[in-house]
């Protein structure tokens, strides 16, 4: 969008709290990796056939080759068996390796390429024949010789029934699901009661909005809480910042590990149950609630709501579940499939079977839980526990479904109430656009930002929430203004800042490699204008104290926002004094500036409610 779009009001709608990350029409998304990729069209009788074009006859002559190369290649039902040689890193198949084409995110079309190696190569052979089509894709696309090792290993262990457990034991005395209700009352917060709970919130946080993080770790920071903070093991100068704020608390720590964590991936399961088990090992901290945020979250209740509110519920562990519907949230999750997360993506492999004897079950990944059972959970060796984590190691968004399932059939089944305390703010038209396609071979949702028009969600008090997602200050801050006008108050008069809004895009110790050709040259040229433009503004006949010399790379570089308004790049950089011949920081403020402007406009201008280019 551009930076001063204005989008079409939208229809208003009744929250709801249906966290899947999955589209609610599933059924008419193709999953596959194989179908041909192709476009909504009109009834071909209302279509007006038109002579092809010389380019249009050349690509479509092209693209019958590639059809009968491509069945050449997989056989008429693409499932021909990959014969694999006996010495390791060779295998015998002439057939050619297969590349994922760039196109519309809807369906995926699988082409031989003459460029690369028919050869796929492998630490060890494979030890079975990989048949499945699935996993043949996966391996082709695979970029690693260990993760097509891993995809090969993890393949063959599933075919000989060797990898998913067949029957787990359901350690829960409840017939179906418990049905806890919770009452909700505001002003609950006047009887605090005398031991009120204290809770270990879980930061899973990415990107590099340092700023908007440290907002909202002020806004739900208490003194008698703790918090333990994650940070993706590529966002290296979000951890730098991190690291710099927890060392100013004697409750805040942050992971001395790191993993990198992708959408959808079985890495985010295991970053939770790594930092439970962290938490249950810190004997200083004496936590009864384990709550997970990331920096898209926002308190919408004070700190002493929250309390006692989980004081009140100290035995209950919270969670979202999906509908009444099973089996199609079964089939729409993927949970019938078998993943591996490797070269962070997660690849199909093919189908499996769902465990017999316990209930599956799951919804949100966002939830609140008690000790009890994050020690149970942690520590247990019991046959749900174990196998439970071994069949979600293999799970697309297996946070969404973990601790639901386990939850439901262990000893503490009881325990569970249906509602995670959140708002998420999901517009399915908007959010579902099948955009992981790049890094899982499925599609998949994500909520849209909040703005100041859905504030009034926030005020409703039907059922309890304290917290609302997803919050980004890049796209809007005022509403997170208004948050913190709505539960502490307004901020002194004179408070500078309150409008403005900095995200970097670069910093010095990420080095110029972290930065593209293309983006580097555009900030070294930004530099470059700076300089021009304060020697020219400035500099007086004989003068040369305007006078500069660009030296190294870019120090730092960040976007900046003014009412929400996009303001320009603040460009950091060295550069040489050529009065006094000293290195010298400066910072170049680079405006964008309008290149068009609307002449004559017809007089049904004003019905254009949006435009993109």
């Amino acid at each position: 969008d551009g930076y001063f779009s204005h989008r079409p009001k939208e229809k208003m709608r009744t929250d709801s709290n249906n966290e899947n990350s999955v589209p609610k029409d599933f059924e008419t998304i193709d999953n596959s990796n194989f179908a041909p990729r192709t476009q909504r069209q009109k009834h071909q009788s209302e279509l007006v056939k038109k002579p092809l074009s010389k380019q249009k006859e050349h690509l479509r002559k092209k693209l019958e080759e590639e059809k009968m190369k491509e069945s050449l290649l997989l056989g008429k039902n693409s499932n021909e068996v990959v014969q694999f040689s006996d010495h390791p890193g060779k295998n015998s198949s002439n057939s050619k390796n297969l590349k994922e084409m760039d196109g519309p995110p809807t369906q995926h079309l699988l082409k031989p390429i003459e460029s690369i190696s028919p050869e796929l190569k492998y630490e060890q052979p494979p030890r079975c024949e990989v048949t499945g089509k699935e996993a043949i894709s996966a391996m082709s696309r695979a970029k690693s010789q260990q993760c097509r090792q891993h995809i090969a290993d993890v393949y063959c262990q599933h075919k000989l029934g060797k990898l998913m457990p067949e029957q787990v034991t359901r350690f829960c005395a409840l017939e179906g699901k418990a049905n806890n209700n919770v009452q909700w009352d505001e002003d609950s917060v006047e009887y605090m009661p005398a031991n009120p709970v204290r809770i270990a919130f879980v930061l899973v946080v990415h990107g590099r909005a340092s700023r908007q993080l440290q907002r909202m770790f002020k806004a739900i920071y208490h003194k008698d809480h703790f918090y333990y903070i994650h940070v993706d093991k590529r966002s290296n100068y979000l951890h730098r910042q991190v690291l710099q704020f927890a060392s100013q608390y004697p409750n805040v720590r942050v992971t001395s590990w790191r993993m990198a964590t992708i959408w959808g991936g079985a890495s985010l399961l295991t970053t939770y149950l790594q930092t439970m088990k962290d938490l249950m090992e810190m004997s200083d901290w004496p936590w009864d609630f384990f709550i997970n945020l990331s920096a898209a979250d926002y308190p919408i209740r004070t700190n002493d709501q929250l309390v006692a509110f989980l004081s009140r519920y100290r035995d209950m562990n919270f969670l979202k579940s999906h509908g009444r519907d099973n089996a199609r949230f079964i089939r729409k999750q993927g949970l019938d499939r078998l993943f591996l997360e490797c070269d962070t993506h997660m690849w199909r492999l093919g189908d499996r079977k769902i465990p017999e004897g316990i209930t599956v079950d799951g919804g949100s990944d966002w939830f609140l839980l008690n000790r009890k059972f994050v020690e149970y959970v942690t520590f247990s060796n019991d046959d749900l526990v174990t196998k439970m984590k071994r069949f979600y190691s293999y799970t697309l968004l297996p946070a969404e479904s973990f601790f639901h399932t386990v939850l439901e059939n262990s000893p503490f089944c009881d325990s569970m109430v249906d509602n995670n305390l959140r708002i998420t703010n999901w517009n399915r038209k908007l959010g579902c656009k099948c955009q992981y396609k790049h890094i899982v071979d499925w599609c998949g949702c994500s909520p849209n930002d909040f703005k100041p028009a859905d504030f009034h969600r926030f005020q409703q008090t039907a059922r309890p929430t304290f917290f609302a997602r997803k919050f980004e200050a890049v796209v809007n801050q005022e509403i997170i203004g208004q948050l913190d006008y709505y539960l502490y108050g307004n901020y002194p008069s004179g408070t500078p800042g309150l409008r403005s809004y900095w995200e970097n895009v670069y910093e010095e110790p990420d080095g110029p490699g972290a930065l593209s050709d293309v983006a580097l040259t555009m900030f070294h040229s930004f530099s470059r204008l700076g300089l021009r433009r304060a020697e020219s503004s400035f500099h007086a006949t004989g003068d040369s104290s305007c006078r500069y010399y660009p030296m190294g790379h870019p120090v730092s570089i960040h976007l900046y926002f003014l009412a929400d308004r996009f303001q320009g790049f603040l460009v950091r950089h060295h550069a040489t004094n050529l009065a006094v011949s000293k290195l010298e920081t400066l910072e170049t403020w680079v405006m964008p500036k309008k290149v068009f402007k609307i002449a004559s406009p017809p007089s049904d201008f004003g019905r254009l409610q949006f435009s993109e280019v």
